[in-house]
């Protein structure tokens, strides 16, 4: 975001003597302001703005300025605060609108943001940045196509974006469009070849397209790029589990485990693979790590509860079931709830 610090000047229909006077108070705070900025004092420059914002409450650029340190402090309500009154007094400025949108998406407002990034690329269409910001938070909707079309004028500008083909592979992967997903993901792999994401996301479409081998390969080099990722192994997991190598599939599961201890699909892909192995032990472990991962995880308590069961454990494997009927009455899970209360009645 733009740091753009208000004039130092101002003068109003107030008698000479005072305006004078307040044109030197708020001329000094905002050359203090400036000074704490440049010293990284961000709190004591907060405070300042606060003070000139006071003595000159209709000036937008004051605003702006809170609105950035405040983000910068990572406050962003107080941001939004500081950048609605700023475009309120100064509507027709893109870049405060911009600010505005990054400042309500960092809250999860993503509504608020998309009308915001909006309303900046209105009032300038030169603005990428806002593109992208429009981009990610219609994804976050799960409108992809609006999303993909936002990322589109970003390519208008900077065709060479990997960043961005990335983005748009990955919306069309969400909305099942594969061989779409794939000509993006292939663009951004040719422009940053060694960006693991897009070798992960590559490899995601390469897999709903049917082809294994080249899904494989796009999954190990994901693994090769970003041996911290988590999500890698787990996707070469589940390709091992689809081809019935269920050894290979969990060595992968426990490396997604060790590099993302929070990880809870790669437990729960262990846990169902010893339950299916009678490794009720071992099911019982990664299935309490589930449900500590995912406390509202009502499959997961089910799960448990036949682990449990099978170590002839009765009472824990009940309160189990009880936990999981509660979560999927609580869910308005008809067959879930029916399940796990005939699972309770054969125990009893």
């Amino acid at each position: 975001m733009p740091l753009i610090l208000p004039p130092t000047a101002w003068a109003q229909n107030r008698p000479a003597s005072q305006t004078q006077k307040d044109e030197q108070r708020l001329n000094d705070l905002l050359d203090k302001g400036r000074e704490q900025v440049e010293a990284g004092n961000i709190a004591d420059a907060i405070a300042i703005y606060q003070e000139a914002a006071q003595l000159k409450p209709d000036n937008a650029r004051i605003f702006s300025a809170l609105g950035f340190l405040e983000a910068k402090q990572n406050n962003f309500q107080a941001a939004v605060d500081a950048y609605e009154r700023a475009v309120s007094l100064e509507s027709d400025n893109g870049d405060f609108y911009y600010a505005l949108g990054f400042s309500k998406a960092s809250l999860g407002d993503n509504s608020g943001a998309a009308i915001a990034y909006r309303r900046a690329t209105q009032l300038n269409r030169g603005n990428v940045e806002a593109y992208v910001g429009l981009g990610v938070v219609l994804a976050r909707q799960e409108d992809y196509l609006g999303a993909i079309e936002a990322y589109r004028q970003v390519l208008a500008t900077r065709p060479n974006d990997a960043r961005v083909y990335e983005f748009i592979g990955s919306a069309y992967l969400q909305e099942k469009e594969y061989q779409r997903a794939l000509e993006a993901l292939q663009r951004a792999a040719q422009l940053e070849p060694r960006r693991g994401t897009v070798q992960l996301n590559l490899g995601v479409a390469m897999l709903n397209l049917g082809d294994t081998a080249g899904s494989m390969t796009a999954f190990e080099k994901a693994a090769q790029l970003e041996p911290r990722n988590g999500l890698v192994h787990l996707q070469i997991g589940d390709i091992f589990r689809a081809q019935g190598d269920a050894d290979r599939a969990i060595a992968h599961y426990e490396k997604a485990n060790s590099v993302q201890s929070d990880l809870k699909e790669a437990h729960a892909m262990i846990g169902e693979i010893s339950l299916e192995r009678e490794d009720y032990l071992r099911a019982i472990v990664e299935y309490r790590e589930v449900t500590k991962l995912s406390p509202q995880d009502a499959n997961a308590f089910y799960s448990l509860g036949r682990a449990l069961a099978g170590r002839d454990r009765k009472p824990e494997a009940i309160a189990a079931y009880q936990t999981a009927y509660d979560l999927y009455q609580q869910q308005n899970d008809r067959e879930g709830a029916q399940k796990a209360e005939d699972a309770m009645d054969d125990l009893r």
